[in-house]
């Protein structure tokens, strides 16, 4: 008897254990039929069946509802303009609830005027905390209504009805939001980055009014005023004005901060992260610098220790879009941006390059590196740029060295055919009378030693031509001289003269 009980309770406890691994493996999730979409009323059947096709559905898994322009106007007439509701509804969504702490997830398919993030945030307004949403068209929409789809989806797939004035006080968030983003300028001129600043703005401002349980209408327009330094942002007092009694009806709903928490500080990591990425600098107060810190370290080892489909499971029906189906030009945007991205060099990176590259960025190296990089190139260029002008000298230089060659080589040819023109006699044999002839003949000795030469052979002399004098060369031979005595004397070379 013993042994049977024994028996029992180790098959009790062995079925526990196995019970309590299989949930904890599972988590808190609800089933494939509690995931609802909501298309619009407006589609055609074809466009319907595209949607579903594009959020991976099967229509017999999930539940489909439909909204339409009535539903709409019911949270947004008197918060936005007709323009901005429009009449007809275009605009889908797809939720998944999640298990408490998961956060708010959202991406973005051909929604124009209003982006993830912004949609998250006011999600939160509404009472929604943990929720994976895909909103879509099958052609750009503003999404103003999206929010209305979301809300009915997520009522139905929780069976928890959401607070009327929340889901309202969330629509206003939504347009005041978007039409601040509008209005938002930046230097890029970009709406998205206007979109994120509107969005970070309402965010904080909203954190900072339920964290702090603020009520009094001075002490809000006094944190909206930080905010908007905070992100170098000047509103009009109409701006503010809109965003006080917007607050104002915040700080009235009671909100539990502990729920929205997780969220909202989402939200805020989401939108800081992508303006600083386009170099908007974002100030930070040091508690939330040293926060900020932590949690980056928290994250990088969590990215080293887990891999990329461990990381993005979290954004469950995120990930199962069929982005192809839309075809192309197609504008996506997303809270968690690797449902939109593929994997950046840094998530591909081995184990210890990322703990370098970690290191190196959080002590500065990295910009140092890059620095020495840059200096190191700026000299190689500027030596090549000197190793190239060098050349060009040389090259100059030599050509200047080979027409200098080239010119004396011809006048070397022209000296050696001038000099060719003179006709050089030969010296005749000594006689007896020659030697002892007292009229020595030009040339055979240096004219400032000759004392017996007379007037005339002294001129008749200077004008003997030399062979070695350049300035003669070109010259004819001076034999027929009317200054020489005899003709055979200016045929006679000086004994000093080289003959070639």
């Amino acid at each position: 008897m013993n042994k049977g009980i024994h028996k029992l309770k180790n098959k009790l406890i062995a079925l526990t254990i196995i019970s309590a691994i299989t949930l904890s493996n599972l988590g808190f999730v609800f089933a494939d039929t509690a995931n609802v979409v909501t298309l619009g009323a407006d589609l055609t059947e074809s466009q319907k069946q595209t949607m579903l096709n594009y959020f991976g559905v099967d229509p017999n898994q999930v539940v489909v509802l439909e909204v339409n322009n009535q539903e709409e106007r019911a949270y947004l007439e008197g918060i936005a303009s007709n323009s901005q509701i429009g009449n007809k509804t275009y605009s889908c969504a797809y939720v998944q609830p999640t298990k408490p702490g998961s956060g708010i997830n959202v991406k973005t398919a051909n929604i124009t005027w209003v982006s993830a993030s912004m949609v998250a945030t006011t999600l939160s307004t509404a009472g929604m905390t943990d929720a994976n949403v895909v909103i879509a068209a099958n052609f750009p929409v503003s999404g103003t209504g999206a929010l209305t789809g979301i809300m009915k989806a997520f009522e139905d797939a929780t069976g928890k009805k959401l607070d009327e004035e929340k889901k309202e006080i969330a629509s206003e968030e939504l347009v005041i939001t978007g039409e601040l983003g509008e209005n938002i300028q930046t230097e890029s001129n970009d709406e998205k980055v206007s979109q994120d600043k509107a969005t970070a703005i309402m965010n904080d401002i909203k954190l900072d009014v339920i964290k702090n349980n603020t009520k009094d209408t001075t002490q809000i327009a006094q944190t909206i005023n930080n905010v908007t330094n905070n992100y170098n942002v000047q509103l009009s007092d109409e701006q503010v004005q809109r965003i006080t009694s917007l607050m104002e009806k915040v700080a009235n709903q009671n909100y539990n901060y502990n729920e929205m928490k997780g969220a909202l500080e989402d939200v805020k990591n989401s939108v800081n992260e992508r303006l600083e990425a386009v170099g908007e600098d974002v100030k930070q107060g040091i508690f939330d610098g040293i926060k900020e810190v932590f949690s980056n370290i928290s994250g990088f080892f969590t990215g080293i220790f887990s891999n990329n489909e461990e990381v993005s499971t979290d954004a469950g029906i995120l990930n199962e879009t069929n982005d192809e189906v839309l075809g192309e030009n197609v504008t996506f945007d997303a809270t968690d941006k690797t449902t939109i991205e593929l994997p950046t060099q840094e998530e591909t990176e081995g184990f210890f390059e990322k703990i370098i590259n970690w290191f190196k960025n959080l002590f500065g190296f990295g910009n140092n590196d890059n620095s020495n990089e840059n200096e190191t190139q700026q000299e190689n260029n500027n030596n090549i740029d000197n190793t190239e002008e060098n050349i060009e000298n040389i090259n100059d230089n030599n050509n200047e060295s080979i027409n200098n060659e080239n010119n004396l080589e011809q006048d070397i040819n022209n000296n050696t055919q001038d000099n060719s023109k003179l006709e050089v006699e030969p010296i005749p044999e000594p006689t007896d009378d020659n030697m002892n002839n007292n009229n020595i003949e030009n040339g055979d000795t240096p004219v400032e030693n000759d004392n017996n030469l007379n007037k005339e052979d002294s001129n008749q002399i200077d004008n003997t031509p030399s062979v070695e004098q350049d300035s003669t060369l070109d010259e004819s031979p001076q034999s027929n001289s009317d200054n020489s005595t005899d003709e055979n004397t200016t045929n006679i070379p000086s004994k000093n003269t080289e003959v070639q």
